[in-house]
This record gives structure tokens, C-alpha cells and sequence, in this order.
């Protein structure tokens, strides 16, 4: 079973993966203002959440994996190198984790922020904001680098099969899902564009400061809840 959810304010989507059989579940990139829709609808499908993953330290939303902890007793798991040691999991390239009969696998992908990574499950990629629809993640904070996400989209996520879905961590225009052979063919950022000619588009995008950057970045450090908090929970 596979869901798409959307928090309309941030423009942000979340994914839950349900193994069938077990019936255990993971979400991918939960926002703290879905929290209950989140637990309505577990148990709405009488699933067991085991995990919530994050693709990165989020700059525009606060994330709800430290109070899906808190409620069920799950672990939660974010790069390595993204700095929040609150996270149960520190991921690295090439991990795996398994919920009942599936395995989704870890490939970083730095470049929007150091510690980008996307997952990989059976046809489809979840690429955060790594690749997006169209285009791809700004690169201007969080130890983000615009040759380095030009080398993590071509060299890891453009090998991947033409027909893998691509599920991006946004999209701001109602679309909802893309492939790695359109993004290769079509994307205005990256289609036909050399290292040095996408590295030249990043670097004059402008983009205003993300609103709740100053909150949400250390909010998610720590998965969303204040440390104290979590030791108590």
C-alpha cells in the first residue's frame, strides 16, 4: 500500500509505505501540522508505524517524526550528515531499512543541503527536494552546493531506470509525480545543461529567505520536539 499526502501551507508531501503482509508502515518527510491525519489514518488502515525518514533538515515546515516517536514508539532516521543526533537513525549511502517484505534504500544525494538524501522502493524514488518536478532543491544554506546536487542528480538519480517514478519532497504547481526519463529530457534546470551551466542558473536564482528557516531548521535538529521533552516522553 502507498499514499501521497499533501500539507497544503509548506507545499509539502508526505509518503506512507504499508508492507501488506505485516502490515508494518514508514512515512517519509511527516510535517508536524498533520500530526493527527497521520494518526487517523494509521488507524483508519489498522497499520503499525516502525519508522518515519526524514530527506533532509527541513527549512519550511517543522517535522512531525518526534511526535510520531512520542505517540507509537517508533525510531526515527535522517542522514548522518545532517546533524540531528535526536534522530534514532543516522543514514548513510547505500542503507536499507525493511518494513515487513519491503526494502527501501538509502542514496545520497548532497547538494540542496549536505545531508540530502533520497529513498529508493521498488519503481519509484522519493528524491525530496534534491530533484523536483521541473526543477530541483535551491542550494544558497545549509552547507548546500550547486555542483554537488548537479553531480548527485546526474551521477544517482539519472542511472536510475528512464520509468522510475520520481516523488518529489514539494511541488508548488499540482503536480504530483514525475520520472527519471522526463526529468532527464525535459527538467529547465538540468535537461542538456552542463556542471558549470547549472551551477550559473542556481547561482542567480534570488530566492528570499524560507519564512520559517530560523524556526524549523533547529526545530528539526532535534526531530521536531524540544530534547527534554522527548527524554520525558
Amino acid at each position: 500500500m502507498f499514499k501521497q499526502l499533501f500539507d497544503t501551507e509548506s507545499s509539502t508531501f508526505t509518503y506512507l509505505i504499508v508492507d501488506d503482509i505485516s502490515k508494518e508502515a514508514l512515512l517519509i518527510d511527516p510535517v508536524d501540522s498533520q500530526l493527527q491525519v497521520y494518526i487517523d489514518l494509521l488507524s483508519s488502515l489498522d497499520v503499525t508505524l516502525k519508522y518515519a525518514l526524514e530527506t533532509h533538515v527541513h527549512a519550511d515546515h517543522v517535522t512531525a517524526s518526534g511526535k510520531l516517536r512520542q505517540q507509537f514508539g517508533i525510531q526515527t532516521a535522517v542522514s548522518q550528515q545532517c546533524g540531528a543526533t535526536a534522530a534514532d537513525i543516522q543514514l548513510n549511502d547505500g542503507d536499507t531499512l525493511i518494513v515487513g517484505q519491503q526494502t527501501i534504500r538509502v542514496i545520497a544525494t548532497p547538494g540542496h543541503t549536505a545531508g540530502s538524501v533520497s529513498y529508493q522502493w521498488q519503481d519509484r524514488v522519493f528524491t525530496g527536494d534534491a530533484l523536483l518536478i521541473n526543477g530541483c532543491g535551491r542550494t544558497d544554506f545549509q552547507g548546500g552546493d550547486a555542483g554537488t546536487l548537479y553531480d548527485s542528480i546526474t551521477h544517482r538519480l539519472f542511472t536510475l531506470p528512464n520509468e522510475t517514478l520520481v516523488y518529489p519532497g514539494h511541488d508548488y504547481q499540482g503536480r504530483w509525480v514525475s520520472c527519471i526519463g522526463q526529468e532527464k529530457a525535459i527538467n529547465p534546470r538540468l535537461a542538456g545543461k552542463t556542471r558549470d551551466a547549472f551551477i550559473s542558473i542556481m547561482q542567480q536564482l534570488n530566492l528570499p529567505k524560507p519564512k520559517m528557516i530560523d524556526i524549523a531548521v533547529p526545530a528539526n535538529r532535534k526531530c521536531g520536539v524540544d530534547e527534554e521533552t522527548v527524554l520525558q516522553g
